[in-house]
């Protein structure tokens, strides 16, 4: 039998990959700005103590962006002692305008400070439990807003290195730098003003969605203590936020014999409106309408949107509280009333 001479072809023998660039050091930095170690560990952590030209500077944070360097926070805190994260633990629930441009402005601040905000959360844990897993970060500071974390948490992340622990709530918690923000003032303020302008039968928007509760169970109780010993009632109306929700309770409204609404804000407030006007019924002459937050949007409804205006902090304050207690822990917790709830009176009431 004869053979046949089968050529194979040459393939080529496998190519490794490329190995991956060395990750850039001070040291890289250094020799390229031409500057020692120190300089460039001074330049890049904002250190104030040692003088540094100009032009050195300059040539330093050029480097390193040519280089892709950046400081390593790990190390950074060896050194220190201490991290320069501020933690913030995330809202159960979308935070609303209001609150998103008072977290952009306290991060702001902190970082002209040379701290960084980290939002974290913890799905479905308590408070004091959820601040174990908050604690492994390391955090110098946490920023809790709302109720929920005791002082069992608090001391968790102290023990763990935390400087200061702020709480943005209601109440004082132990251990804890405070700023007390009372939200049964905001219903106690709209249930007021509806009250002065002659509505006795209120309602007040409960929110369906989970997690609400930490601030619209106040505002309701806020809103009934303004007329207790009065002749007026307030009907508590749970609503999802949905414009099938607020159509449904719109049908129904006049069987419920109500002639005014606190709608807990501004949001809730603008879509029960206009369900209540596509029911057929008149702004504010059948019902009265009234928010909270002082959103720009109800200032362009027509009829204009009445509100409860909230004046939080200030970033740039609540920034100086952290960097005060971070710069002194053995200090004692400060303790701030900083809400401020102001109606405002337009044409929806």
């Amino acid at each position: 039998m004869p053979y046949v001479m089968v050529q194979i072809p040459n393939t080529p023998a496998p190519t490794k990959p490329p190995a991956p660039r060395p990750v850039p050091t001070s040291a890289d930095v250094a020799r390229l700005a031409g500057v020692s170690r120190a300089t460039v560990s001074y330049v890049l952590n904002n250190t104030n103590a040692v003088r540094i030209s100009e032009p050195t500077r300059r040539r330093v944070h050029e480097a390193a962006k040519e280089l892709g360097y950046v400081p390593h926070a790990a190390a950074r805190t060896l050194r220190a002692g201490h991290s320069r994260m501020v933690l913030m633990p995330a809202l159960p629930v979308p935070a609303g305008p209001l609150y998103s441009q008072f977290v952009h402005d306290f991060q702001g601040a902190l970082s002209r400070l040379d701290y960084t905000v980290v939002q974290y959360g913890a799905s479905g844990l308590p408070a004091d439990d959820a601040a174990r897993a908050w604690a492994e970060l390391r955090p110098v500071a946490v920023l809790m807003p709302g109720p929920g974390l005791g002082p069992a948490g608090v001391a968790v992340l102290k023990r763990s290195g935390a400087r200061a622990v702020v709480t943005l709530s209601s109440e004082r918690v132990e251990g804890a730098h405070a700023l007390l923000l009372d939200q049964t003032g905001v219903g106690r303020s709209a249930a007021g003003h509806l009250y002065e302008r002659g509505r006795r039968r209120i309602g007040a928007v409960v929110p369906e969605e989970s997690g609400m509760e930490m601030f619209a169970a106040p505002r309701l109780a806020g809103s009934r203590e303004a007329v207790h010993g009065t002749d007026a009632t307030v009907t508590e109306l749970p609503l999802a936020y949905t414009e099938e929700a607020a159509a449904a309770l719109a049908a129904r409204w006049r069987g419920l014999g109500l002639d005014a609404v606190f709608a807990y804000n501004d949001e809730y407030a603008m879509l029960l409106m206009r369900a209540l006007q596509d029911e057929g019924l008149r702004v504010p002459e059948e019902v009265a309408v009234i928010g909270a937050d002082d959103l720009m949007l109800g200032r362009l409804l027509r009829p204009r949107l009445s509100t409860v205006r909230i004046a939080l902090p200030s970033g740039r304050d609540l920034a100086s509280l952290v960097d005060r207690a971070v710069r002194n822990p053995a200090a004692a917790p400060e303790s701030h009333e900083l809400f401020e709830a102001t109606v405002v009176h337009r044409d929806s009431s």
